[in-house]
């Protein structure tokens, strides 16, 4: 082979892999990035669909679910709510005969005016029977009431009189469905 085909038979190769090269980086890898992109998207709106399609099949059990919570929460005049929620507790006490020594009522609204919340905070003492009794009351009553923060501590060294810190909130329903 003679020099100037050799050299000829290099430039070619040398241009073969510069024109390889810069259509690597300027079609090929971008075009496999868009197809990885547009991959993953499609597997997301896939599983979207997927979620979709399960809501829909679970429609009517939804809102049946949804009707009984609205329908469970506390009502949506507020005083006639505190009144409900105030004999619940008294009632509460009564059967467990724990010793109510302070009980803390407020309302809380949220900015949007879809819902209220009636939260009350309590501290009361009795024995581990009492106790468990009110909790026990608490958590069967019809009302739609939810322990947010429960403390119990020990009054004695034994541990027979307990100390019940405790906060539940009710939720009122004010705003319309959508």
């Amino acid at each position: 082979m003679n020099p100037n085909g050799r050299q000829q038979l290099l430039t070619i190769v040398a241009l073969i892999c510069f024109g390889a090269l810069v259509l690597d980086k300027v079609v090929v890898t971008p075009l496999w990035g868009l197809w990885e992109e547009r991959a993953e998207r499609i597997s997301q709106l896939e599983e979207l669909l997927d979620r979709g399609s399960v809501l829909i099949d679970r429609e009517d059990a939804l809102r049946d679910r949804w009707a009984d919570m609205k329908r469970d929460a506390l009502p949506t005049n507020l005083s006639v709510a505190e009144e409900q929620v105030l004999k619940s507790v008294e009632r509460w006490v009564q059967q467990s005969s724990l010793l109510l020594s302070s009980f803390n009522p407020e309302w809380r609204q949220n900015d949007e005016e879809q819902f209220a919340v009636y939260r009350c905070r309590s501290v009361g003492t009795g024995d581990l029977e009492s106790v468990a009794r009110f909790l026990f009351e608490l958590e069967r009553d019809p009302l739609a009431l939810k322990i947010e923060n429960l403390e119990l501590s020990a009054r004695d060294g034994q541990g027979k009189t307990l100390t019940l810190a405790l906060t539940f909130s009710g939720l009122v329903i004010t705003g319309e469905d959508k």
